[in-house]
This record gives C-alpha cells, sequence and structure tokens, in this order.
C-alpha cells in the first residue's frame, strides 16, 4: 500500500477544503494518507512517503505563501527528484500564473508530476473536485 502526504497551507480554508478531496481520492484508491500543514512538514518526512501532494493557494503577486509554506517548500527541493509529485491551490485573482511556474520550478528539479496540477477560483467547484479525487487516486497508484 502506498503511501502519500497532503501538505497544504490554506488562509481561507478552500486550499484545506481541496487537500480533503485529494485525501478522499488517495483512500479510494487504497492508499494510506497523511495530512499536514505547511507547519506540521519537514524535508524528513518526504522519506516516509512513497508520494507527496502540496497545495499553497495564490498569494500577492500570485506567488506562493511566503512566511511558512514557501520556506518549507524550499527545504523539500531537495528530496523532489523522482518523487511522485502533485500541486493543487486555489485563488482570488489571475489567470494561474503561480502554479504554472510552481509546476516549471518542480520539474527543474526533478519532480515527477503524477497529473495536471489542480486550480480553482476560490472554493473548489464539481469539476475542480473530481480532479482532485483523480489526484488522490494517481498518487495512490
Amino acid at each position: 500500500m502506498k503511501k502519500t502526504a497532503v501538505v497544504f497551507w490554506s488562509g481561507t480554508g478552500n486550499t484545506e477544503e481541496m487537500a480533503g478531496f485529494v485525501k478522499e481520492g488517495v483512500l479510494s484508491a487504497g492508499g494510506e494518507v497523511s495530512i499536514f500543514t505547511a507547519m506540521q512538514f519537514s524535508p524528513e518526512k518526504m522519506d516516509e512517503f512513497d508520494s507527496v501532494a502540496f497545495g499553497c493557494p495564490s498569494m500577492g503577486a500570485e506567488v506562493l505563501e511566503e512566511s511558512e509554506f514557501e520556506p518549507m517548500f524550499q527545504r523539500c527541493i531537495p528530496k523532489l527528484p523522482g518523487k511522485p509529485l502533485a500541486l493543487f491551490g486555489s485563488y482570488g485573482w489571475g489567470d494561474g500564473e503561480w502554479m504554472r511556474n510552481w509546476e516549471e520550478y518542480c520539474v527543474e528539479k526533478g519532480a515527477h508530476l503524477v497529473r495536471e496540477s489542480v486550480i480553482c477560483q476560490e472554493q473548489p467547484d464539481r469539476s475542480a473536485q473530481t480532479a482532485l479525487l483523480d489526484m488522490g487516486k494517481a498518487l495512490a497508484e
């Protein structure tokens, strides 16, 4: 049974809700899953999991949250090569540039993205929910 970590930062609850759908997808595929906030996760924990989903909303000028999530994520970068990974997050404005930049950065660092990243404006709608469930299933495979 594959073990998946779902790691997120959420200011309004939308990205936290998205994390719940990823978790549900992992469980429905028979995987084991643990959810962490950015403050609870560390690079050392990366070795405990077969796959990882990171979730962070767009902040400011379409960047990752800078005080908790970004520092944690930067410390995890050396553990990304070859690790099955998925990215998700919500936004209130913009066009998803933060996610495109984040995906590109992860691929440059050697991460294996298992599915197209999932973004949604504000709260996840039915389409985003389905994509997040599929993401969780892919992480558990």
